[in-house]
């Protein structure tokens, strides 16, 4: 029953950091490059005031989750719940040394003005961006699999 539980908690919140991941790769960075830089800045840097609460609340309890399941499992599930608690590590990791820093930068240019090499700058965002979208899908691909193949104990 507990090892259900967990399973169930990992993945609800890997699939809800995924999800919001994935949304953000595929409508709001092609938005973010559509519209005008300083509108960019602007919401970029509203977005960030929300996204980082939830967010990290999504990442901390898809590791905490995944790795609590990975102490009460073995086998290959334990490998794959571990795994996932890895990937959501990561997803953690490359946001905070990542994107967090390149996030300060785009509130100060909101606020003034873009350096010349602005461009390179948000690439390398949107390059940690994909990383941890990466990094987070496979971990909720991982837990998906792990439910397939654990069989329901009624």
């Amino acid at each position: 029953m507990r090892t259900r539980l967990l399973l169930g908690l990992a993945l609800l919140s890997t699939g809800l950091l995924a999800g919001a991941f994935g949304y953000g790769a595929a409508n709001l960075v092609p938005t973010f490059n559509a519209v005008p830089l300083d509108i960019r800045l602007s919401f970029h840097t509203e977005l960030m005031k929300m996204n980082g609460i939830t967010m990290q609340a999504a990442m901390g309890v898809s590791i905490v989750s995944s790795l609590a399941l990975t102490a009460v499992s073995r086998g290959r599930t334990r490998l794959l719940a571990g795994g996932a608690g890895l990937l959501a590590l990561t997803s953690l990791l490359v946001t905070r040394f990542g994107n967090v820093p390149i996030n300060s930068r785009i509130k100060e240019w909101a606020h003034g003005s873009a350096p010349a090499d602005h461009h390179e700058i948000l690439r390398h965002w949107e390059m940690f961006n994909d990383i941890r979208t990466a990094a987070a899908v496979v971990a909720f691909a991982l837990l998906i699999f792990t439910a397939l193949r654990t069989p329901a104990r009624d």
